[in-house]
């Protein structure tokens, strides 16, 4: 086996993201264990599995076998200790620095010098997280899109000390899990976000000012340039403090006033209208 290659992974966080990421390396074949802090957020995680593998399953997507397989691949654990001896372990907890940093300092310690610490992060510097650990070289971001068993891609982030050799082998990975993983080098907002989220945010202002109602601005959107889901509607989804958070990356990190979030934005947000998880937005849920 040479030293990169990747069998035994851990993920951290058994949240929407933590347990998509498990779902689709165990049904890969690869042995994985996910971790979270309580009990009752690994059980709440392993249901949610167990429900998209039945589904696949009466979809005649998966055969009952293959479900089974995969659920055995499993391994629950509230203790990150579990970690240490895994090839790859890919860290999917609240978008908090602080937290990130104290984590991959504690994987530092814990792991084999060989293993690969891997961010879900959306948008917190691949760097700054790297100079945390004594192995920068084996730290990156791998990116999944939400819903994890569905959206096809993984943004790659390299951080500027991130090897070739880690930026290959989570590639591969990627690719046993049957994502495309496309790389990019670590700035704010990575591509994804950078680009995503002026958009959602100019639909926004456009809304404000007035220029269209949002349903007319959202089909313009959606018939017009072909996107499967208008700008508002997709803000909505993805959560207004989420949408917010990410252009106040952009703002603070590019220092260019054309990532300001618009007032409207700031304004929903500190009203509690997050979109649908709280079940108004720019539409009622």
């Amino acid at each position: 086996m040479s030293d990169m290659s990747i069998e035994k992974i851990a993920v951290l966080g058994a949240g929407q993201m933590g347990n998509g990421i498990t779902q689709v390396a165990a049904c890969a074949g690869y042995h994985v264990t996910m971790i979270d802090i309580k009990q009752e957020f690994v059980d709440r995680g392993i249901s949610s599995i167990e429900k998209s593998l039945a589904k696949l399953v009466a979809k005649e997507r998966m055969t009952q076998e293959d479900a089974d397989a995969s659920r055995a691949r499993i391994s629950l654990s509230i203790d990150r200790s579990d970690c240490a001896d895994c090839d790859l372990v890919i860290e999917a907890v609240p978008e908090i620095l602080d937290l990130k940093v104290s984590i991959f300092q504690e994987l530092d310690d814990l792991c084999k010098p060989e293993t690969i610490l891997a961010s879900n992060t959306s948008s917190i510097s691949i760097s700054t997280i790297a100079d945390s650990t004594n192995r920068p070289d084996k730290v990156i971001g791998m990116h999944f899109m939400n819903p994890v068993p569905i959206m096809k891609l993984v943004e790659i982030i390299n951080g500027n000390k991130t090897s070739s050799e880690t930026n290959a082998a989570v590639i591969a990975a990627s690719d046993k899990m049957g994502k495309t993983a496309l790389s990019c080098n670590d700035s704010p907002g990575f591509v994804s976000n950078r680009i995503l989220c002026p958009m959602l945010n100019e639909a926004i202002l456009t809304l404000q000012e007035g220029v269209a109602e949002p349903d007319a601005i959202d089909g313009i959107m959606k018939l017009g340039m072909n996107h499967p889901i208008g700008p508002l509607a997709l803000s909505d989804l993805i959560g207004l403090d989420t949408v917010l958070h990410i252009m106040n990356v952009l703002h603070e990190g590019m220092g260019d006033d054309k990532y300001a979030p618009a007032p409207l934005l700031i304004q929903m947000v500190e009203e509690g209208k997050l979109g649908r998880k709280s079940g108004q937005g720019f539409y009622t849920y």
